[in-house]
């Protein structure tokens, strides 16, 4: 299940939840309980590899998420 992080507007404590994606939108209360909270929007880097090596470039071919073979 993907992590979330909220931030409270009363108290200003950054908090994690994790919670499946379908209730990503819900309310989070902070741990202080105050209900005035904002998602945070994470940046996520998905470059390198586990082996700690740099990724491959891809083919430049058309677009689409294969390749153009199926989309135009």
């Amino acid at each position: 299940m993907p992590t979330y992080a909220y931030r409270c507007r009363e108290c200003t404590e950054t908090f994690e939840l994790v919670r499946p994606m379908s209730r990503s939108a819900e309310p989070a209360p902070c741990p202080g309980g105050h209900a005035d909270t904002v998602k945070l929007l994470n940046a996520i880097s998905l470059t390198g590899s586990a082996s700690g090596t740099a990724p491959s470039a891809a083919p430049a071919t058309g677009g689409g998420c294969c390749g153009g073979g199926c989309c135009a």
